[in-house]
């Protein structure tokens, strides 16, 4: 078990030598979706930035307990306890019952993180399966003192707990500053304070999603919700907690104020936050127009794309950028991540035909330990794309015949190549994968082989270059025939 690995803190703003609370046990929460609508770009990005460190956890030895919850209640329109439930909305919007709409969405979103070959968490749990354990964690916060009910909302007291504890510890803000620029709200004048949050909402006469609480028929509010999933799965202190970085100035900062009222701990020892996501330079939204969906990402149907790209070249993509960085999407950039994708499986798929001599012009053990660095070093995968790229230099250089490796030294490439671009990375060659082309392309290759054996230059020249015009390209070595994507 490496015990060198650095990752940031939100919470801290540093980098910190990662120490479980309880080796090799770790216990990892990420926010999951809330599935009202399809899973967006920067979703995916969060989660295959996670994926990559539970990944690698358990790669170091760590028995890792991931927790990815699915919101399917209780997230309102607006951050601060206004508007519609976003649930009942699309409910009525395709006039369907409110578990339709979550059943459809979730299904979506299993299947885009099948796309991109992300591991299922240990346990996924949903809010609307554990009401009870956000009602038993608002009680005891109220019998505490941090939380008052009005009119059968109840509602976390912020000043009241500002008072013992540090309400803007994950982001640093000043709490005076936030007051000042906070808004009164039009019928929240039930709230003491202007930073007060909803733990609990009384339902309106058309709520379809309600539960019977002490306090009345209502619905939980959406942060009171991961709250009670973590301390039940991970226990009141666990070792990270991850998500998107637009969630830590509200969701994450009620989180840790809510476990702290309940338990009086603060419930995460590594925070964890992924980037943002742009378009040329744009800032990826819904409002301007720019965000688009993987499915339109795969397909290419969007205006801003000039054609579709695999899932697997769509994460590539995002692993060339550390997860701490903004990434910026653009055609130039993705065509740019397909080509390395491609060179990079294309030098993999030739590894199995590596002959081993008795010399070696090539030591991989640095390599390895390049990408070992890397990874301890805050999970920095540009780093050890650079390192695979290198490796695939090597692998091209031995089958061209311009340099030689001893079995010791291919064993270690291959282990090079087994752990991280297919353990670590949880990358696949989506073309080796399509069995149907491969027999085809065999055959081909092979009817090839015959014509030249039989110095029948013309057809062999036909299925070459026809292939090519295909965007097949075919690569004659001492070795045999492999084929690739030109």
């Amino acid at each position: 078990m490496d015990k060198g690995l650095q990752l940031y803190n939100t919470l801290t703003r540093k980098k910190e030598l990662f120490e479980p609370l309880n080796a090799p046990h770790v216990g990892m929460y990420v926010c999951g979706p809330t599935v009202y609508s399809d899973v967006h770009l920067g979703n995916c990005r969060t989660f295959i930035s996670f994926d990559l460190i539970f990944r690698y956890l358990k790669y170091n030895g760590y028995k890792v307990r991931y927790v990815r919850n699915i919101t399917d209640a209780g997230h309102l329109e607006g951050d601060r306890d206004e508007g519609d439930d976003k649930f009942a909305k699309r409910a009525k919007l395709e006039q369907l019952e409110p578990m339709e709409i979550v059943q459809k969405y979730t299904l979506g979103f299993h299947d885009v993180l099948r796309m991109f070959n992300t591991l299922p968490p240990s346990i996924e749990p949903t809010a609307t399966g554990h009401i009870t354990e956000q009602i038993e964690m608002i009680k005891v916060i109220m019998d505490n003192g941090y939380a008052y009910e009005a009119n059968g909302t109840i509602y976390f007291d912020v000043e009241k707990y500002s008072s013992k504890y540090n309400y803007t510890i994950l982001t640093n803000r000043n709490l005076e500053d936030m007051l000042a620029n906070t808004r009164e709200l039009g019928g929240q004048d039930e709230k003491r304070g202007r930073l007060d949050f909803a733990l609990w909402i009384k339902a309106k006469p058309e709520t379809i999603m309600r539960w019977p609480s002490p306090w009345g028929v209502g619905f939980p509010g959406w942060h009171i919700e991961c709250s009670a999933m973590s301390a039940k799965y991970l226990g009141d202190e666990f070792d990270i907690h991850g998500g998107g970085m637009d969630l830590a100035a509200t969701h994450h900062t009620n989180e840790i104020a809510q476990s702290e009222a309940c338990s009086h701990k603060q419930p995460a020892k590594y925070w964890m936050h992924t980037n943002m996501l742009t378009v040329n330079g744009t800032r990826m939204s819904k409002s301007a127009g720019n965000g688009f969906l993987p499915g339109e990402l795969f397909t290419g149907d969007h205006p801003l794309l000039e054609r579709g790209f695999s899932p697997m070249t769509v994460k590539f993509f995002m692993l060339q950028a550390h997860y701490r960085s903004t990434l910026d999407f653009s055609n130039e950039a993705l065509d740019a991540s397909e080509k390395g994708f491609r060179r990079l499986m294309n030098a993999v798929s030739l590894l199995d035909k590596l002959t081993p001599s008795s010399e070696s012009d090539f030591e991989i053990g640095p390599i390895i330990e390049n990408c070992i660095k890397a990874m301890n070093d805050d999970f920095n995968s540009p780093v050890v794309i650079a390192e695979l790229f290198e490796a695939a230099r090597i692998i091209n250089t031995i089958y061209d015949g311009k340099g030689k490796i001893n079995a010791a030294e291919l064993e270690k490439l291959k282990k090079l190549i087994s752990d991280f671009v297919f353990e670590i990375f949880g990358l696949k060659d989506e073309e080796s994968s399509n069995t149907e082309l491969n027999d085809v392309l065999d055959l081909i290759i092979d009817i090839r082989k015959t014509a030249k054996e039989n110095k029948d230059y013309a057809t062999s020249d036909k299925i070459r270059l026809g292939l090519q015009s295909m965007g097949i390209q075919l690569k004659d070595s001492k070795e045999g025939t492999t084929w690739n994507k030109a």
